[in-house]
């Protein structure tokens, strides 16, 4: 009886790619499904501005 990462590694991947659009598009010729995520970090990773946007939460 198969365990339960064997079924999982035997599964189709689908991969969420938040990095490079260039990763995804090796995958998907791999025959690969994926969704890629433009995804930028907030106030664009100025930390003093981070910091302002966490102090309103």
């Amino acid at each position: 009886m198969p365990n339960k990462i064997d079924e999982l590694l035997h599964k189709p991947l689908i991969v969420i790619n938040l990095g490079l659009k260039m990763f995804a598009e090796s995958l998907e010729d791999q025959g690969v499904e994926v969704v890629q995520v433009d995804w930028t970090p907030p106030a664009g990773g100025d930390q003093e501005l981070i910091d302002l946007l966490d102090s309103l939460l």
